[in-house]
Parts: C-alpha cells; sequence; structure tokens
C-alpha cells in the first residue's frame, strides 16, 4: 500500500477537556435505541411467521422494503445534515424512527409490517449521516475512527439488548406491546439530545483549549458542495463501493442469526438470548478495537493511508472463517465463528466510516455518508432477496456465509485500487 506523510506523535488525553466525549456518548446512546428498534422484527420473526404464516421471501419482502426506504433517505438525510446540522437533522430523524417503531405494535398483516418498516427506514436512516457528521464537527483527524467505533459500539449494545429484553415483553405483555413500550421508552433520549448538542462554536461550555484541539487540523472549505460534483469524485465511489459490499452481511447478521441458530441447532425465544448477546458482546471489541487500532497507529507515526487499511485489512482477514459457521458442531463453536466475523465487520466499518471525514471536507461528509449509505442499502436489498430465494429453494445457509466470509477482501481491493492514498479529495464548488 503506498504511504503518505506520516501523522506526527500526540497524546490522546491531552485536549483540554472531554466535552467532546459527551457527545460521543450521546451518539452511543441513541445507536443503542437504534438497534433495538431495528432487530426486534429478527428476534421475533419465528414468533410472526408462525402467527402471520409468512414464507421465506415474505419476510425477506419486510427486510427488503425497510432497505429500500433507508436506502433512498440514506442520501436525503445526508444532505439534511449538511444544511442544518446534527443537532435538528438527527433530531427529526430520531423522532420518525420511533414513530415507525411503535408502529408495529399495530400492524395486523404482512403489508401493515412493511409499511411500519418503510417508516422505521426513513427515521433510521438519518442515524448515521448524523452521527459521521457530528464526529466530524467535534474530533479531529486523528480520533475520528476511535469515536465512530465508539458510537457504533452502541448498535452492538442494542443488538446485545434486544434479545434478553424482547423475550421477556413479549411473554409478559405481547409482542404488540413490546413494540409500544420500546417505542416510548427510547424517546427519553430526544430532548436530552436537543439540549445538549451544539456546534463546537456554539457551545459555551467548551474550553478554548479543547476546541483548538477539535480543530487542530487544516482549515477546509465552508461553501456547500453538490450532489452531482461529489458523485465525480473518485473518494465518494470508494466509499460507496465499499459500503455496497459489507453493508448487506451486517444486515444479514441482523435480521437472519435468529433464524439461523433455531434452524441450525432448535434455539428459540427463550433460549437463543445467550448466544446473540455473545456475538455481539465481541461485536462491540471489533467496534472498538478497529477504532482504536486505526488511532493507535496514527498516534505511533503511521500515516493515515496505512494506519487505515492495515487495520481493514486485518479486519478481512478475520471475517474467512465464517464461511465454515453452518459446519459448526455445536453452537458455541458456531458463535465463536460468527462473532469473530461481526467483530471484524465492526472494526473494518470504523475506520470505513472514517473515510468521508477523513478526505472530504467537513461541508461535503454528511453528503459523501449519505451517497454511501444509500448504495449499502441498494445492496442490502439486493442481497436480502439473495437470502430469501436461497432458504427457500436450497435451505442452507452454507452459500450466504461463504459470500459473507469473501467480501470483505473484495471491498478493501476495491477500496484500495480506487484510492491508493487518503488525499484530500479534489472537490470543489
Amino acid at each position: 500500500m503506498t504511504d503518505t506523510t506520516a501523522t506526527p506523535r500526540a497524546p490522546f488525553a491531552d485536549a483540554g477537556g472531554r466535552r467532546r466525549w459527551i457527545v460521543m456518548w450521546l451518539l452511543f446512546a441513541a445507536m443503542v435505541i437504534n438497534y433495538v428498534d431495528r432487530q426486534m422484527i429478527g428476534v421475533l420473526k419465528p414468533t410472526l411467521s408462525t402467527e402471520f404464516g409468512w414464507s421465506e421471501t415474505d419476510y425477506a419482502d419486510i427486510v427488503f422494503w425497510f432497505q429500500a426506504s433507508y436506502a433512498l433517505f440514506y442520501a436525503i438525510w445526508g444532505r439534511i445534515m449538511d444544511r442544518i446540522g446534527a443537532r435538528f437533522g438527527f433530531g427529526i430523524a430520531f423522532a420518525i424512527w420511533q414513530v415507525g417503531h411503535i408502529l408495529h405494535g399495530g400492524a395486523r398483516d404482512l403489508s401493515h409490517f412493511i409499511m411500519a418498516r418503510v417508516v422505521l427506514g426513513v427515521g433510521e436512516a438519518g442515524g448515521f449521516p448524523g452521527g459521521i457528521k457530528a464526529v466530524a464537527e467535534w474530533f479531529p483527524k486523528k480520533e475520528r475512527a476511535l469515536a465512530t467505533g465508539l458510537f457504533n459500539a452502541g448498535t452492538n449494545i442494542g443488538a446485545i439488548v434486544t434479545p434478553l429484553l424482547v423475550p421477556a415483553l413479549v411473554l409478559a405483555f405481547g409482542w404488540q406491546m413490546s413494540f409500544v413500550i420500546t417505542g416510548i421508552l427510547g424517546l427519553i433520549w430526544l430532548p436530552i439530545w436537543l439540549l445538549v448538542y451544539r456546534r463546537p462554536s456554539e457551545d459555551k461550555k467548551l474550553s478554548a483549549a479543547e476546541r483548538a484541539y477539535i480543530e487542530q487540523d487544516p482549515a477546509d472549505p465552508v461553501e456547500k458542495i453538490g450532489w452531482l460534483k461529489l458523485l465525480t469524485v473518485k473518494e465518494t465511489w470508494a466509499y460507496a463501493g465499499g459500503k455496497f459490499l459489507i453493508d448487506p452481511i451486517w444486515w444479514m447478521f441482523l435480521f437472519w442469526l435468529p433464524d439461523f441458530l433455531g434452524k441450525r441447532y432448535g434455539l428459540d425465544l427463550k433460549t437463543f438470548g445467550p448466544p446473540l448477546v455473545a456475538i455481539y458482546l465481541l461485536s462491540d471489541v471489533g467496534s472498538v478495537g478497529g477504532g482504536w487500532l486505526s488511532s493507535r497507529m496514527m498516534h505511533r507515526g503511521i500515516s493515515l493511508n496505512r494506519a487505515r487499511k492495515l487495520t481493514m485489512l486485518i479486519c478481512a482477514l478475520l471475517a474467512v472463517p465464517v464461511m465454515f459457521a453452518s459446519f459448526a458442531s455445536n453452537v458455541w463453536l458456531a458463535v465463536l465463528i460468527i462473532g469473530v466475523a461481526t467483530a471484524a465487520h465492526q472494526g473494518f466499518s470504523a475506520n470505513l466510516y472514517a473515510l468521508p471525514a477523513d478526505v472530504f471536507p467537513r461541508s461535503a461528509v454528511g453528503s459523501v455518508v449519505g451517497i454511501g449509505g444509500m448504495v449499502g442499502g441498494i445492496g442490502g436489498m439486493v442481497f436480502s432477496k439473495y437470502v430469501g430465494q436461497i432458504l427457500e429453494k436450497v435451505g442452507t445457509y452454507t452459500p450466504i456465509f461463504i459470500v459473507a466470509g469473501s467480501v470483505y477482501l473484495i471491498a478493501l481491493l476495491l477500496i484500495h485500487v480506487i484510492t491508493p492514498r487518503y488525499e484530500p479529495a479534489k472537490v470543489s464548488t
């Protein structure tokens, strides 16, 4: 890999304050809620499939339409974040996805679930564009992958909480009320975000020293950059191509793992909680570890280009064994193999998410993240149809896991071919 100028050594902590980490923890909490809302349909798949008589392709259609609205609005939210900022943009997106989540409780047939998932997808599409925009505003480049990895770890905590919380709620109140209760509880986050979040330049509690630390990178243009211009920049397609390949794998884990554990090892709503918790605990290690590793390399003087790509290479290699997950002789061996793969995904993803903020001016970050998320959502739509067809016609997860174990190396190769150096993107208004 071609190297660029080494990043100077600098300590992690000497920043004159820690206000920026409050922002990160608010983003972390939002991602916990996001993934409780998102994963509940996967946890309840066996229950709902039995009650409503869904086929594998029916369930795949529910996932497909969620991903369709998510893909479309991801790009739209990216633009919104660049225009109105993360404070109100994220707040509006959060409110929409909570309403969509609560609507699931009133669903009475397949079409109702699809409509509720569409609303959920519209709102949740704003989560990562808003989060990445906030990280770009509040963190210098050398901390962005770490901050992204930390708030992205909230997705894994949400995935851990869901199989522990939801079965208890369903058994006590029924599946309909489980959607309503979790949706109302999640809304507590919204007023806290609106009260606390400001841009660094507007935050009166931010010290001058920490503001200087945040703004240590060279100033970039503040003019708005149009979508059409961004679509002509190769770095946009490096990011979007990587998202197209890896996002569908995470969707598959999220929406089909409970089904895999049930069909392969006989687990059900009462018993697949601990295996799922173990898998997503490992995912948390990958999310934080992947962000920490590249940030640590940069603090030790390794260039941005090499630090990001070496970390992604390590993660890509760790994902390969998941190709053999279907052949695991017992559930805990499968959990280990899949958990390492999900950890690898999160570590890879934390570094890929940092790419827009690494090479684009802040005024374009939300839009680039939105374009990449839209392309990733399209990949997820295609892959969900593939999964449904494989399960309906072949009846095994083996072909699905083979794809899951191979795409990360392909994604890294694509990123490196398009962007052999992590240099400022040549984009102008």
